[in-house]
C-alpha cells in the first residue's frame, strides 16, 4: 500500500534482480528475460493486466475500485449502509478523509501499472525481436501509461511524475514529490500521440488492445478536459466516422449499436461502439468482472433483502423520458425468477446496466464476463457536439447532428430549437449523464466543469450533505504524504 516506496521497491525487486548476488542458474533475471517475441508480450499483458486484476486479489482499477471513486463518491449512487467497509460508506456520503483505504488503494493500483508499463517500456526498447512488434507494444505500454496518468491527473491534480523502472532499491532516492499538472498532462499528449501509429484494428486474441482510434478518442477527451478546444476537434474529427458529418476523416468505422444495451452485454462486446474497453472473461477467477456495481442488486431475488447498491435518489430514474430506451437499460423495478416464473417488484428502482444476462442462474453474476467500456463512441459523439458549440460560440448543425445521433438511439425527441451557447452546454451535459450512468464519466464531467458544479451536485443528495467546494479533487493519501513527503491538496 505504500505507492512509491512499496511497488517501487518491489518492482525494482522483480526486474533489477542482477544487481543482487544470486545465482543465475536459478533465478531468472531481466537481462534473460527480455529476449524473445514471448517475452515481450509477457512484459506488455502484465501491464494490461493491472486494468482488470489486483495482486492482492482487490476489485481491480476497472472493476470497481475505479467506480467507487467516481459513482459513489459522486451523485449517481449512494453504497448500500450494510457495506462491510466504513470507508466505502464514507465515499458515498462525501464524508472521506486522506486515510481511506479505497482512495490509497486507488492511488496504488494506478502506481503499479505505471510501473509495469514503464518496465515494459524500458525493457522492450532495445530487444532485438521483429521491429513492428516491438514498436507497437512500446505504444500499446505508453497508451496503459497515459490513460493511468489521466485518471490520478483528473482525481488529484499534480501527481509524482515517474517514467522509467527504478534502477535502485534505496528508499529515500526513490521518493518522489509532485510534478505540476500541466507537466503530467504533457506527457500523457506525448505518450497519445506516440500511440497514434498503433493498428486501426486486431483480430483474434489480440482483440481489445489498444488502437490508433483509442489513441486519437482518449487524447480528445484529454483536450476537452484541458479545454483546449482547437486540438480536441482536430482529435476528434480523425475519430469520427467519414462521412457522417462535415469535415470527418475518420476511417475506423465506429459507430452505434443500433440497441443500448448492446452496448453492455457480452456477446456484444468489442463491438462497433467500443473504442476502448477492459477485457474480462466468464470464468476467468480474477478476469471475471466480478465486481460490476450493478451486480450486487442480484445478490437477492428477495426484495425484503438490500438487493446491494443503488441510485443516490429517485430522481436519477426520473431524469430519462418513458420513452428513452436507456432507462430500462440502466435500470430495473421489477425482474422475473426464471427458477420460479414468479415476478418480483422490486419497488424503487435498482441498477441494471452492468448485468451479464448470458449467465444462468441470473443470479450468479460472480461468473460474469462483461467488459468495461473505458470509450464509447457515444462519448466521441457527445464530445464532438460539446467541442462545436464551445469553438463557435453556440450549436452548429454538426453540433445538432452529433448530439441528436444519440438521442435517436436511446428513441427521444431530437433537439431542434435554436439554443444559445449556455444551454446547448447544459443539455449536452445532460445527455452525457443519461447516456454514461456507471461508467465512471459523471464525476469527471463535474469537476471538469470547475467553480462549484461537483460540490452544488453532491449537495442536492440528503446523503451527501457533507460534500464541500475541497471534493473537486481528492486527498492525496495519507501515507503518501508520512512516508513519501508529498503534500496536500487544499482544503484537506
Amino acid at each position: 500500500m505504500k505507492r512509491i516506496i512499496y511497488i517501487s521497491v518491489v518492482a525494482g525487486f522483480l526486474f533489477s534482480c542482477n544487481k543482487l548476488t544470486e545465482d543465475p542458474a536459478s533465478v531468472t533475471v531481466a537481462g534473460q528475460f527480455y529476449k524473445t517475441p514471448a517475452d515481450a508480450l509477457a512484459a506488455v499483458s502484465a501491464a494490461y493486466s493491472t486494468l482488470n486484476s489486483d495482486p492482492a486479489g482487490d476489485f481491480p482499477i476497472y472493476g470497481r475500485n475505479l467506480n467507487l471513486l467516481t459513482c459513489n463518491g459522486g451523485d449517481e449512487l449512494v453504497f448500500s449502509p450494510s457495506n462491510t467497509n466504513p470507508d466505502v460508506r464514507a465515499l458515498g456520503t462525501a464524508t472521506y478523509v486522506p486515510a481511506n483505504d479505497r482512495i490509497r488503494k486507488i492511488w496504488q493500483q494506478h502506481y503499479y501499472g505505471i510501473s509495469r508499463a514503464n518496465v515494459a517500456i524500458d525493457n522492450l526498447a532495445p530487444m532485438a525481436i521483429d521491429t513492428t512488434l516491438r514498436e507497437r507494444l512500446v505504444r500499446e505500454s505508453r497508451f496503459i501509461r497515459a490513460l493511468l496518468y489521466f485518471n490520478l491527473v483528473r482525481l488529484f491534480g499534480d501527481v509524482p511524475l515517474i517514467l522509467h523502472d527504478p534502477t535502485t532499491v534505496d528508499v529515500n532516492s526513490l521518493k518522489t514529490g509532485r510534478t505540476p499538472k500541466d507537466s503530467v498532462y504533457q506527457q500523457i499528449i506525448d505518450d497519445l500521440t506516440a500511440a497514434f501509429n498503433l493498428p486501426n484494428s486486431y483480430s483474434g486474441a489480440d482483440i481489445g488492445r489498444a488502437t490508433s482510434g483509442a489513441a486519437h478518442a482518449l487524447l480528445a477527451k484529454v483536450y476537452v478536459t484541458r479545454r483546449d478546444w482547437p486540438h480536441a476537434l482536430v482529435e476528434l474529427q480523425k475519430v469520427i466516422t467519414a462521412g457522417t458529418f462535415t469535415n470527418t476523416t475518420g476511417g475506423y468505422g465506429y459507430n452505434l449499436f443500433t440497441s443500448f444495451k448492446d452496448a453492455f452485454q457480452k456477446a456484444t462486446k468489442n463491438g462497433v461502439e467500443h473504442v476502448f474497453s477492459v477485457q474480462f472473461e466468464t470464468n476467468l477467477g480474477a478476469k471475471n468482472s466480478t465486481q460490476f456495481i450493478s451486480s450486487g442488486s442480484f445478490s437477492s431475488f428477495n426484495p425484503a433483502v438490500y438487493p446491494g447498491d443503488i441510485p443516490a435518489d429517485s430522481t436519477i430514474f426520473q431524469l430519462f423520458d418513458a420513452s428513452d430506451t436507456r432507462r430500462g437499460v440502466t435500470f430495473f423495478t421489477t425482474l422475473v425468477n426464471t427458477s420460479t416464473g414468479q415476478t418480483i417488484n422490486f419497488g424503487a428502482p435498482r441498477w441494471n446496466k452492468f448485468i451479464d444476462y448470458s449467465v444462468a442462474p441470473l443470479t450468479n453474476q460472480a461468473q460474469s464476463g462483461l467488459n468495461t467500456p473505458v470509450i464509447r463512441y457515444a462519448d466521441v459523439l457527445l464530445l464532438y457536439a460539446e467541442t462545436l458549440n464551445e469553438l463557435n460560440g453556440g450549436p452548429t448543425t454538426d453540433a445538432y447532428a452529433a448530439i441528436n445521433k444519440v438521442r435517436t438511439r436511446a428513441g427521444v425527441a431530437n433537439l431542434t430549437a435554436a439554443l444559445p451557447q449556455a444551454a446547448f452546454r447544459d443539455s449536452v451535459f445532460l445527455e452525457r449523464r443519461k447516456e454514461f450512468m456507471l461508467e465512471g464519466n459523471r464525476w469527471f464531467d463535474l469537476s471538469r466543469r470547475g467553480g462549484s458544479y461537483l460540490y452544488e451536485a453532491l449537495k442536492k443528495f440528503p446523503a451527501k450533505t457533507g460534500a464541500a467546494l475541497k471534493d473537486t479533487l481528492y486527498p492525496i493519501p495519507q501515507v503518501e504524504i508520512d512516508l513519501a513527503g508529498l503534500t496536500q491538496n487544499a482544503g484537506w
